[in-house]
């Protein structure tokens, strides 16, 4: 204890500070917030905070190489993640369920198999991760969907990243979407024509 008390500690690991009024706000949320602050208060420098692309700036710039990017390294986009993270905190959506409703969602900008790619990509490193948000930097919550956690939720944080039941279940959808879309295509194609 006397340690602790004499030595710097870094408290909620890389989150560390005493108070995060945005650290509750989604990170979609805060463009909009951005981009109509620089519009309608005239703070003009905030359309180049919005614009500028998002990185934890961890690793040191090389000299012809892009900047390090969070959607890069992350493997997925924030609008991407913002949507798992609606489904999986507010929907409370497991990887299956995850799978079909993004299915949904993004019918026509992804394949069924592209879709499951994105969702096991997903939960492998929610798995991988979920311990670290057990403990986190006192937030402001202005909504039910909060990229952090809060005291209220009693999910496990402990995973097998490998998912294996979920993940091959949603490998036997993907397989059997593009056949059930063609069938329901083909049966509205047959309806329309009965109707003419």
């Amino acid at each position: 204890l006397l340690l602790l008390l004499l030595l710097p500690a870094c408290r909620y690991d890389c989150s560390s500070a005493d108070i995060n009024p945005i650290g509750g706000i989604s990170k979609a949320d805060l463009r909009h917030f951005l981009r109509w602050a620089a519009v309608h208060l005239g703070y003009s420098a905030l359309a180049g905070v919005e614009a500028a692309p998002p990185t934890a700036e961890l690793e040191p710039l090389r000299e012809g190489m892009p900047p390090q990017s969070d959607e890069v390294d992350m493997g997925m986009s924030y609008e991407e993640l913002g949507l798992f993270g609606r489904l999986r905190k507010v929907t409370r959506c497991g990887p299956v369920a995850m799978f079909r409703q993004a299915c949904q969602v993004w019918r026509d900008a992804y394949t069924p198999q592209q879709a499951a790619d994105k969702v096991k990509h997903f939960f492998k490193f929610y798995a991988i991760n979920r311990h670290k948000a057990t403990v986190l930097t006192p937030s402001y919550h202005a909504e039910s969907y909060s990229p952090d956690d809060n005291r209220f939720d009693h999910r496990q944080f402990l995973y097998n990243a490998a998912w294996p039941w979920q993940f091959k279940r949603i490998d036997q959808l993907a397989a059997a979407l593009p056949q059930q879309q063609q069938q329901q295509q083909q049966q509205r194609h047959k309806c329309q024509a009965q109707q003419r």
